[in-house]
């Protein structure tokens, strides 16, 4: 069912209550808009007052006045004009303000929305895609409550009030512009449904080549291009997506272009007949010259909010596919939330138990949407179970490794401690307490992560360890430094804890980045500590300072730690071994060599590998 729904999320038509759910959605900015609309129900009127002084003006003039009139309705005229004036920059401060307000609250929303999706959301999503959703189709949505819904308005009343006021001054000559009015209609229906589809594509393009510059303007993602020698065959698929959205733009200018083109003559069509039917009229004496002077001014001011909203529907229809990207992001439920009343972790140490936990990874369909993976649909052979009854207890202050193959499942049960994902049935426990019960502050505070790649942000030392703790003092975040092994090589940087490390850390070494991130966890003081592989990829050197940086961590916490080499985790409580998703043995490292079953293998194995290196 929800896979269905998600392939659906980019059909031909919009989906259904897209519109309610606008403005719904603008709710909260109801005074604003409702001042903008009469600022523009005044800026229609005061377009209309100008053609009427006007026609007074040649009728005084032909019918030989007083001059003294002439005077006070031109000063009338430019008076209207600079009300005009005035009123078109309020009108355009509160537009701005509400089209501001809008892009704020969108993006504040899908923002918060995304952080709050689960692990599993992220490992499936391109960037690039999201990262446009946040973007260029919030900035395509805030433009219904600016330029759309402005022009909708004002030229609704100014085409209303225009019929009214020529209907006035000749019914004849209104009802003869009136014939051509079906002209404007008709295109403008079939050129919306078309150029809708066109906005819809060029937008998932657009989103595609983001993704691309994303993933290949990262220093690992670059690094790939350059040493598989892929620059022109990346270039090139760049390039074709780029094309299509030029030739889409070419096309949509053509035939906004030659629609406008054909409203506009016929407009001038329109004004010849006026010109024409009213003449006649005139010379006949059934109208006054000024009166054909004001109907011809006042057709302009009738088939240019025609013209206008003939082309409307276009920016609506944009406009909406725009609002139904983001609202598509918006729909996608969170797998993890807070439970209501949700509790801290009792205070004290911490013991971690897991209880006949079983665990599968959620389908593509339940975290994710097709179009911001940009497949046409899901794998269907996603949620098979992984993990099958683990139970196990670590007591506080206890160190339990968890060893085995590649792909046994020792990641998948470190990621249920944190609630990155959650079990599908058992239990994982905090000091007795479900990790579901718990809030979500009181679990980042009680357990810290340090993985294999020591993740850090495009800022500078001091910015990435504060983001653990952002009260932290400058002599606590050189306390933590220390303590990893690291104090000396930060101040021996030219700017100390303000040099910027790169993108994903990368103007350091790994085992600079790994020790960083392991002060960063010394910083924040968690309760608990899971290691994953956190030495997995350093060379010896580097290995041993980041170990002696990983004592310092460990020492009087609660530890799981997952471990490559076994000489690391010798001195474990109780050592795992996961195979297929289960325990297939625990002890020590003593009773386990002793048992000679798995664990004896792979140390044997790992023995004989360096003693054949060294």
């Amino acid at each position: 069912m929800r896979g269905a729904m998600n392939a659906a999320t980019t059909p031909k038509g919009l989906r259904k209550g897209t519109v309610r759910r606008v403005f719904r959605f603008a709710g909260p900015l109801r005074r604003r808009i409702v001042v903008f609309l009469l600022l523009t129900v005044v800026a229609a009127v005061l377009l209309l007052i100008t053609p009427l002084l006007a026609g007074r003006v040649v009728d005084t003039i032909v019918n030989g006045g007083d001059f003294a009139v002439v005077v006070w309705l031109a000063i009338a005229i430019a008076g209207v004009a600079i009300a005009s004036a005035a009123i078109g920059l309020a009108e355009r401060w509160h537009s701005a303000n509400i089209g501001e307000a809008l892009i704020y609250a969108l993006r504040r929303a899908v923002f918060e929305h995304v952080q709050r999706m689960p692990v599993a959301f992220f490992t499936r999503t391109r960037t690039g895609a999201l990262v446009s959703r946040l973007n260029t189709d919030v900035i395509g949505a805030q433009r219904a409550f600016t330029s759309t819904l402005s022009g909708v308005v004002t030229n609704v009343i100014q085409l209303v009030l225009t019929v009214a006021v020529m209907m006035t001054l000749s019914w004849q000559v209104t009802v003869l512009s009136l014939v051509l009015l079906p002209i404007f209609i008709v295109p403008a229906r079939k050129l919306g449904r078309r150029m809708a589809g066109l906005q819809r594509e060029a937008a998932d393009h657009n989103a595609a080549m983001t993704t691309q510059m994303t993933e290949r303007f990262s220093a690992p993602g670059a690094t790939l291009v350059k040493l598989f020698g892929r620059p022109t065959i990346e270039a090139d698929e760049f390039g074709r997506r780029a094309g299509r959205v030029r030739d889409i733009g070419v096309r949509t200018a053509m035939l906004t272009r030659w629609f406008l083109t054909s409203l506009t003559l016929v407009s001038a069509l329109a004004q010849a007949l006026v010109y024409g039917v009213g003449g006649y009229l005139v010379l006949s004496g059934e109208l006054a010259a000024g009166t054909i002077v004001t109907l011809a001014l006042l057709l302009v001011r009738l088939y240019t909010p025609l013209t206008q909203l003939a082309n409307v529907r276009v920016d609506v229809m944009t406009a909406l596919v725009s609002f139904e990207r983001v609202f598509e992001v918006l729909d996608l439920p969170p797998a993890i939330n807070e439970k209501p009343g949700a509790r801290a972790v009792p205070a004290g140490e911490v013991a971690v138990d897991f209880d006949a936990v079983r665990f599968s990874y959620p389908a593509a369909a339940d975290v994710s949407l097709a179009s911001l993976e940009e497949v046409t649909s899901f794998d269907r052979h996603d949620g098979e179970e992984v993990l099958h009854g683990i139970s196990f207890r670590a007591a506080p202050g206890q160190m339990v490794a968890l060893v085995g193959s590649s792909g046994a499942g020792k990641s998948t049960i470190a990621a249920l401690v944190p609630r990155l994902y959650d079990v599908d049935s058992g239990a994982v426990r905090l000091s007795g307490v479900d990790v579901r019960d718990l809030s979500f502050d009181s679990l980042r505070s009680t357990v810290g992560v340090v993985t294999q790649d020591g993740h850090l942000f495009h800022d500078t030392i001091r910015a990435n360890l504060a983001y653990a703790r952002p009260d932290a003092t400058d002599e606590e975040l050189w306390d933590a430094l220390h303590r990893a092994r690291l104090a000396t090589v930060v101040r021996s940087l030219p700017d100390g804890l303000n040099t910027v490390v790169g993108e994903r850390g990368y103007r350091l070494s790994g085992g600079e980045r790994q020790r960083l991130t392991i002060a960063r966890i010394l910083l924040s003081r968690p309760s608990v500590v899971i290691l994953d592989e956190a030495t997995a990829h350093l060379d010896s050197a580097s290995e041993a300072a980041v170990q002696e940086a990983l004592t310092d961590a460990l020492n009087g916490r609660t530890s799981i730690v997952i471990a490559h080499r076994l000489s690391t985790i010798r001195a474990a409580d109780q050592i795992l071994v996961i195979a297929g998703g289960r325990i297939a043995e625990r002890g020590t490292h003593e009773s386990l060599l002793a048992k000679n079953g798995r664990y004896a293998l792979l140390y044997r194995t790992q023995y004989a590998d360096a003693v054949t290196a060294a």
